[in-house]
């Protein structure tokens, strides 16, 4: 019975937090997007529209995917903890560790053995 009760709490966290990540990618999109057609509109520097828009995507998907590993990871080592999950999970962090990986240049503007040359603008 217990065993039931983990199971089923573990595997409606999972969902919960795969939810939450969509979320955070699909609100981050939309605003991103509404935020670049109003500075388009606007008048704003469309260089600089362009840069946030890129930077601030990037940043949302981002975070999503941190919250889409994290729930691959409940889901791999509470629900089902199978050799062939734990090498999906690999794959998922894999793709997201490259992901990353592309996605820094978009958000800082540099690469990410450049720390001290950031020419970061929000």
């Amino acid at each position: 019975m217990l065993e039931e009760f983990a199971f089923t709490t573990a595997h409606a966290v999972t969902r919960i937090v795969e939810l939450t990540g969509v979320a955070i990618i699909a609100v981050g999109a939309f605003g991103t997007l509404l935020l670049f057609l109003y500075r388009f509109v606007t008048g704003y520097d469309r260089n600089k529209a362009v840069g946030n828009l890129r930077s601030s995507l990037g940043r949302a998907i981002l975070l999503g995917l941190e919250f889409l590993v994290a729930a691959d990871i409940i889901n791999t080592v509470a629900v089902q903890p199978t050799l062939g999950s734990v090498a999906v999970l690999a794959g998922i962090v894999a793709i997201r560790t490259f992901l990353s990986f592309s996605l820094e240049p978009e958000i800082a503007g540099r690469w990410p053995w450049q720390r001290g040359n950031a020419q970061r603008e929000v």
